[in-house]
């Protein structure tokens, strides 16, 4: 006979473990949803803000654009964990019905963050650009908040892993239908921008409006205070030591990220010499976008078969760590595109296995969306300090050589340190 908690049972279905697995006509919406809102984040850092910053600031392009780019992922930084905080606390109600935590979240950000790419486009100042990037990356974290707590919110442990693989292919997919969109259909500046706004939102808002979201119960509506939101924030490392571990190991690996590909563009230009950079770059992303989709979905559904994680975490470190040695020691295309696929096929795998890790070492149900903001601020951070980092290692510390040595090794260092988690395998 099955005996049940009696109190876990009293859980609200916001609250609760889910048990039901998603269906597929489920993923494939946050699949779209993901792919808009990584398209709008990716295609400007990568194309656009580099070819607006180029065109403003020709002689200091490289500290301009580590300006913008920095100071709008500080307003990711704090954003993420306060819209995740405010969404576990949202019991909104209109005609006397209750809807769910975090899809108002999805459309808020969605809405105001193609505004503010449609403001971008009229920028001619590189204080205006910053501007309008910082309100931009403030709203898309909004919605990435939003959707990154459908994964605990919705998915059972046991599907994590393959979700997350779906869910994480538009990191990399979504540059690509941007980059696609840029440089092919609309080849300006202006109207790239206007394009990935109108994307966001016919890929983004699908998945508000027709998947379901749990209302909360106002009783179990955690209190709200300007002081509970800041102390919320801290997450004791000694009290939730994995939880630390996690977000140590996604930090360093995310840092890892942001120094090999923020300046991919410039490292076409400068250190390959290739006659077509933005070509050049396409057909890079395409490659990486490859090697992503051929591991992420397969190693998140091995590491659910399996219920191991850290192995998973451990090898695609390794993958990645090499493909940035070789960038290091070749700086020729031809060894970049073997470098792109290599690096592609790591990143996948570990999107996948870390994300489900992540979510079986979260503190309480209560506040998923804050502490998974909390995680996010491992990947926003890096986007800050990465472009003041590579900036500096390329202009001061031996160029682009020295910069993909580094890559190598502080992924390599944040993968292996998974280790350090006890309460996942």
């Amino acid at each position: 006979m099955t005996t049940v908690d009696p109190e876990a049972s009293a859980l609200p279905a916001a609250l609760a473990e889910p048990a039901v697995r998603v269906r597929r006509g489920w993923i494939a919406l946050l699949f779209s949803a993901n792919l808009g809102l990584w398209m709008a984040f990716f295609t400007p850092i990568q194309i656009l803000l580099p070819n607006q910053v180029a065109a403003i600031a020709p002689d200091d392009k490289e500290t301009m654009l580590a300006w913008a780019m920095g100071l709008g992922a500080i307003a990711a930084i704090v954003a993420n964990p306060l819209a995740g905080a405010f969404s576990d606390r949202t019991t909104l109600t209109i005609g006397g019905r209750a809807f769910g935590r975090r899809h108002v979240w999805t459309v808020g950000g969605a809405v105001l963050g193609a505004l503010s790419l449609v403001a971008l486009s009229q920028q001619r100042t590189i204080l205006g650009v910053t501007l309008a990037w910082v309100a931009a990356q403030a709203c898309f974290n909004a919605m990435l908040a939003a959707l990154t707590s459908a994964l605990p919110d919705r998915v059972p442990v046991d599907q994590r892993g393959g979700v997350s693989g779906w869910a994480g292919i538009p990191q990399a997919l979504g540059l690509v239908v941007g980059a696609v969109l840029v440089t092919t259909v609309f080849t300006g500046n202006m109207s790239g921008y206007v394009a990935v706004a109108v994307g966001v939102l016919l890929l983004g808002l699908p998945f508000a409006l027709l998947t379901g979201d749990d209302p909360l119960p106002r009783e179990h509506r955690p209190p709200l205070s300007g002081r509970e939101l800041i102390r919320g924030m801290w997450i004791s490392p000694r009290r939730y030591p994995d939880f630390a571990w996690a977000w140590g190991t996604r930090f360093l690996v995310q840092v890892g990220n942001a120094l090999g590909t923020l300046y991919l563009l410039y490292f076409l230009e400068d250190g390959v010499h290739h006659a077509d950079p933005e070509g050049g770059l396409l057909i890079l992303i395409l490659l990486y976008t490859a090697g992503m989709m051929a591991t992420a979905v397969v190693a998140g559904r091995l590491s659910d078969r399996s219920g191991r994680r850290k192995i998973f975490v451990v090898w695609s470190g390794v993958i990645m760590a090499v493909a940035a040695l070789i960038l290091a020691i070749w700086p020729i295309f031809a060894a970049a595109a073997v470098a792109a696929v290599l690096l592609g096929a790591g990143y996948g795998a570990y999107l996948a296995v870390d994300a489900a890790l992540i979510t079986q070492v979260l503190p309480a149900a209560t506040s998923r969306g804050k502490d998974l903001g909390v995680i996010n601020i491992a990947n926003s951070a890096p986007q800050a300090l990465g472009p003041f980092g590579a900036a500096w290692i390329v202009v001061y510390l031996g160029g682009y050589p020295t910069l993909y040595a580094v890559t190598a090794a502080v992924t390599l260092l944040g993968s292996v340190l998974v280790g350090k988690i006890r309460s996942v395998p």
